[in-house]
């Protein structure tokens, strides 16, 4: 088994070691055990890939989004000064149609 540094939100930090100190043994194996159940069939380990490529996409498909995203953004402002604008010409347009009648 690898070893890795991993980072606990401290309110789950807290209660792992409660639960290792509770059993006896150390931090490391209680994480591990949770991760060998957690991971223990095919369909929650589907389940969980699914979950981290939604929550944390990879690079490439991250980069992707943000620029779909990005298009979208400039879609709506653009159709929003747009619009704007053929308000400010039809407002233009009634101001000077008052001016010319009688």
């Amino acid at each position: 088994m690898s070893k890795s540094a991993i980072s606990i939100p401290e309110k789950w930090e807290h209660f792992l070691k409660q639960l290792a100190k509770d059993h006896q043994v150390d931090l490391n194996s209680v994480i591990s055990e949770l991760c060998a159940w957690a991971f223990s069939n095919t369909e929650t380990k589907k389940q969980f890939k699914a979950w981290l490529d939604d929550a944390f996409p990879p690079k490439g498909e991250a980069e992707d989004r943000a620029r779909a995203a990005g298009a979208r953004e400039r879609a709506i402002e653009e159709e929003a000064e747009e619009e704007s604008e053929e308000e400010a010409h039809e407002d233009r347009y009634y101001s000077e149609d008052l001016e010319l009648k009688p």
